[in-house]
């Protein structure tokens, strides 16, 4: 026998001591809930008794030493000093399979459409199955979705990943409802994070329709609950939209809003002692973000796509705004919707001279990528003429480009806008930009 073997045998057998499942509350700040006397990983589920309320569900957020830090997942009523705590079975696994189509579902799977609880046979890890970079399928497939300026100017490909970036009131959610009704998917998937709860019930009764909720999985966190459920939700559908993507689907995932997970993540962040950075956003918050953004896509080669939708909150119409900086810097490109023409009643309000698909040019035709690159041109010079036009300085014929924009402005408007209920595919909205380009030399 070896040295090395011999002293093996030696040395004591030390053995993990079992993990207290039960403690005590110690301590709650605001939102913060301290235990002790148990043990628990980050993101286990426990359950606090009270005595005269229901039980208080809390996630593990943060731990220093032998203290805990949870955040409660429901309402805070009712928990006393000393309050006993302990692990649930609600592990961080969600149920996934057919069964979840057509219905509407808090963070935590609980229906909310008032039918029976969902039963399936299948769960996957909140954390998800990530793809490896390298082994995921490459964008090739162009994804019709119906609304005519992003069919012609800014193309999407199967499995991309696009941002709808504004300020409050644009018009985010009603040019992701137009996306809902008219994208061609096998699975649409909807997270509605941190907005409110009327726009929410609008959402599912009015926009996707009975028909349209058929095909769809709507997971639903508003404004008013926990930061906790907030983020769950976001981390949901994208468990969700990964499972039917695995299974061959082609998934169209919306998550409204990208901001809002932000958010919840920062009022986690900041309660448990992180240190504010921009904006009094922790530095978790931007390891978060691209986390979520990267488990959208293609899926290995075989298997469905992702394409995903995230709307993004230019927090006082600011494009500089960290969350909006992030999104550029992690999406596959973005439509960026102008406060001006919304006031203009220019539905959908997309802006050509801030908007990108960055996969525009292998999915299209030379002739369709210069077609667009033609109308963002126009567009551009009577924008930066726009003033003297507007009081009439401008002299025609000094500039025959401007010309030209001034000539087809109505044109131009007129292309770019859509009624809400209305539909135009892929050929037609090409069809469309070359007539209106026909005349320009």
């Amino acid at each position: 026998m070896s040295f090395a073997a011999h002293a093996t045998q030696l040395l004591p057998t030390l053995e993990e001591p079992p993990m207290a499942v039960q403690g005590r509350v110690t301590r709650i700040v605001g939102m913060t809930i301290e235990a002790s006397g148990m043990r628990a990983p980050i993101g286990a589920l426990c359950e606090i008794q009270t005595p005269h309320h229901p039980a208080v569900i809390a996630e593990v957020v943060g731990f220093q030493q032998s203290t805990l830090y949870l955040m409660p997942v429901s309402e805070l009523h009712g928990i006393e000093p000393g309050a006993r705590i302990q692990r649930t079975g609600l592990s961080e696994r969600v149920a996934v399979g057919p069964e979840l189509l057509g219905r509407v579902t808090d963070a935590l799977g609980k229906p909310l459409d008032d039918l029976p609880t969902i039963r399936t046979n299948a769960t996957l890890p909140m954390s998800g199955s990530a793809v490896p970079a390298l082994k995921k399928a490459p964008i090739h497939e162009v994804l019709d979705t119906g609304i005519k300026a992003i069919n012609a100017c800014f193309t999407v490909g199967q499995g991309q990943r696009m941002g709808l970036i504004a300020g409050s009131g644009v018009g985010k959610s009603m040019l992701l409802g137009m996306l809902t009704r008219n994208t061609k998917a096998d699975v649409v998937v909807i997270g509605l994070i941190g907005e409110r709860g009327r726009e929410a019930q609008e959402f599912v009764s009015e926009i996707l329709s009975r028909e349209g909720l058929k095909k769809s999985i709507v997971v639903i966190a508003p404004a008013n609950s926990s930061p906790v459920m907030r983020r769950k939700a976001a981390e949901r559908v994208h468990v969700i939209a990964e499972y039917f993507r695995d299974q061959g689907n082609q998934v169209l995932l919306l998550c409204d809003s990208l901001t809002r997970v932000a958010h919840a993540q920062r009022e986690i962040g900041l309660a448990i002692g992180e240190p504010p950075t921009t904006k009094g956003y922790p530095p978790s918050v931007f390891s978060l973000l691209p986390q979520l953004i990267e488990r959208a896509g293609n899926g290995r080669v075989g298997s469905g796509s992702i394409t995903a939708f995230y709307t993004v909150l230019a927090e006082g119409d600011d494009r500089s705004d960290p969350i909006v900086d992030i999104a550029r810097a992690s999406l596959d490109g973005q439509l960026m919707l102008s406060r001006e023409l919304a006031d203009a009643a220019h539905y959908p309000a997309i802006d050509p001279l801030g908007s990108l698909s960055r996969l525009m040019h292998q999915l299209v035709p030379n002739s369709q990528r210069q077609g667009a690159a033609k109308l963002r041109n126009l567009w551009a010079e009577y924008q930066q003429a726009k003033d003297l036009i507007d009081i009439g300085a401008y002299q025609s014929g000094s500039n025959k480009a401007l010309d030209a924009a001034v000539d087809l402005m109505p044109e131009i408007r007129a292309f770019l806008q859509q009624d809400y209920l209305e539909r135009v595919d892929l050929d037609d909205a090409q069809e469309q930009l070359d007539r209106l380009l026909d005349d320009i030399e």
